[in-house]
């Protein structure tokens, strides 16, 4: 008996479905194209339970032919290309025929359509692939398309699917791109009858991109540049010093109208930023790039999602080039009560005023003071002889972390000489010099407080005389609706003031900025029980910085609570907090042999 055999059709369609169609927002990226095809001046998407159980979507388009009705369900049924010469000449977003094939076989699809010459419009029904039925219906000019009960008939798939608030989530972030893309057109997007995004034809993309990402427009900046003799052209929409973000979630690339992923192009962007922005802290940008069409393949991805250009190198130069003039020349100062913050190994803005010791400011006011004037940080014992060994790295005779135990004693019976660099605290120790990154030490000091408030159950609030008003995107409201109970337990008391407007009214006490802490388990997409990498960011925020001047008093503070610490020798994120010089390894580079 052979071992090799055709698969049956009802396989080979759930198959090629799933390639293209892998949760709702892939029905809603492929419906959404065909209406923008169509040149619909409205597009509106209606969504329940996510998309899992319908995804309805309405325009206004040019419609679709009674005659081409069943057609259109057939894989590679396109009105796009005729041939492999056409592919190079693609103007279109779809083209290769397979988004309603690989949707009715995976769902329940019901379409209407009406051409504006037809006196009546026509009705499809679908299921699993199958036609149930075809009749006539009473309708307007455009098209519209229930997808009900997705992934019914591939359980596998369905069950791989995630939360509501995440499938939400990610169906707007595919739809949003489209909305800045075509600031001419009305886009609605609803969820469970609430609207998650209603944006009207606006004729200025600025004014669409500030109001479909909630951006204050004054920090926005716009710049373009032809290149006909590469035939190119390039146009920029990016946002200044004062919108910086947790991750790279605002940021969007565009080619030839079409929403793409670009790794280098990405890559470019966020290096230019380094130039204003401080590390782990990113940007927003819109790049829109015209190419002609044979000079980049959309057909390297079955969602069309990656593309690929043949001479990438000019672009690239020119939109460094052109990016770079402009942060430089437009860009404006930093704003008082813009989004400012850092990320690991950033540098805080903020300095020590005179007479107001470190240990006030970047843990707040609710703390208990001892004698000395200095916080005790409640919960963290005083500095005692704990023999909790850390891990050791050895480089010749320069000791990373040292013995835990013996490094311990001589910290802890250190002269302290300065600081280097507004970075490092330099201890003397008979014949070993000490270097204790400040930025590091801050870390796990707040960090092992942190762990206690949170594994106690006991976190410290600081309630606000006024609240923190924070602009959202929409997608971190929609994180914040769902997550209203977990913000509360995490120590953040928050409630909506506007349909774009977060209120705090009181966030941890240990947490230095509360909008940091708010936009960072917002752009988790839910907010989640506590655990080691949300503790170590959180505490990585609320540090002292590289670039914050220590005076002595705060120094030594900062290495006694540092020797307070269960595990003192390591930050939360691996990095050591102190190294050991010794004078023999010094003669050594000194050639005192």
């Amino acid at each position: 008996m052979p071992k090799v055999q055709l698969l049956p059709a009802d396989v080979i369609s759930k198959i090629a479905a799933g390639e293209v169609i892998d949760r709702p927002s892939s029905v809603i990226k492929e419906l959404v194209e065909n209406s923008l095809d169509a040149g619909a001046s409205a597009v509106n998407v209606r969504l329940e339970g996510a998309g899992k159980t319908l995804i309805s979507i309405a325009d206004d388009g040019a419609g679709i032919e009674r005659e081409d009705l069943e057609t259109i369900f057939l894989r590679h049924s396109t009105s796009k290309i005729r041939s492999i010469e056409d592919l190079e000449r693609l103007q279109t977003m779809g083209f290769r025929g397979e988004a309603l094939y690989s949707i009715a076989a995976i769902a329940d699809v019901v379409l209407r359509s009406k051409p504006a010459k037809q006196d009546t419009g026509w009705e499809i029904h679908i299921r699993g692939g199958k036609k149930i039925k075809l009749k006539p219906v009473t309708m307007g000019q455009g098209t519209e398309i229930e997808v009900r009960e997705l992934f019914f008939n591939t359980p596998a798939r369905r069950k791989f699917l995630k939360s509501d608030t995440t499938e939400a989530g990610s169906c707007l972030n595919t739809f949003l791109p489209y909305a800045l893309l075509h600031p001419q057109i009305r886009f609605r997007l609803s969820h469970k009858n609430k609207d998650l995004l209603d944006l009207g034809s606006d004729q200025y993309l600025k004014s669409r991109i500030a109001h479909a990402l909630n951006l204050n427009e004054k920090h926005l900046m716009e710049a373009g540049r032809d290149i006909p003799e590469a035939g190119f052209s390039l146009r920029l929409m990016l946002g200044d010093i004062n919108v910086k973000r947790a991750r790279r979630d605002l940021q969007y690339i565009f080619v030839n109208g079409r929403p793409v992923a670009s790794r280098s192009l990405s890559f470019h962007m966020n290096e230019i930023y380094k130039l204003i922005l401080p590390p782990h802290a990113y940007p927003f940008f819109c790049l829109f790039i015209h190419l002609p069409p044979e000079e980049i393949d959309v057909n390297i991805h079955p969602t069309k999602r990656e593309v690929k250009i043949r001479n990438e190198a000019p672009l690239v130069s020119a939109l460094r080039h052109l990016c770079e003039r402009t942060l430089m020349t437009q860009g404006q100062a930093k704003q008082a009560g813009a989004d400012i913050w850092e990320e690991e190994g950033g540098r805080s803005t903020s300095r020590f005023p005179e007479g107001i010791p470190a240990d006030k400011l970047i843990m707040g006011p609710r703390q208990d003071w001892d004698r000395t004037g200095f916080s005790t940080l409640g919960g963290v014992p005083p500095p005692a002889a704990a023999d909790a060994p850390g891990p050791s790295f050895n480089a010749g005779q320069t000791h990373f972390l040292g013995g835990a135990g013996d490094l311990r004693e001589k910290l802890s019976g250190a002269r302290y000489l300065g600081q280097f660099m507004k970075k490092f605290l330099l201890f003397e120790y008979g014949a070993s010099l000490l270097c204790i990154d400040q930025h590091a030490a801050q870390e796990r000091i707040t960090y092992e407080a942190l762990k206690k408030q949170y594994e106690s159950g006991n976190v410290e609030v600081q309630p606000l005389l006024t609240p923190v008003l924070i602009a959202v995107t929409p997608q971190e409201m929609l994180a914040f609706e769902e997550s209203q109970s977990g913000l509360e337990e995490s120590g953040l008391s928050c409630s909506q003031f506007d349909p774009a407007t977060i209120a705090v009214h009181s966030a941890p006490n240990l947490l230095k900025d509360p909008e940091i802490t708010l936009r960072f388990f917002l752009s988790e997409g839910s907010v989640k029980r506590f655990d080691h990498h949300i503790l170590a960011r959180q505490a990585c925020r609320s540090s002292i910085m590289a670039g914050d001047t220590l005076k002595p008093e705060q120094a030594l503070y900062q290495r006694d609570r540092l020797l307070a610490c269960a595990d003192p020798f390591i930050c939360p994120h691996g990095r050591p907090t102190v190294i050991e010089l010794t004078e023999s390894f010094l003669d050594k580079q000194f050639l005192r042999t």
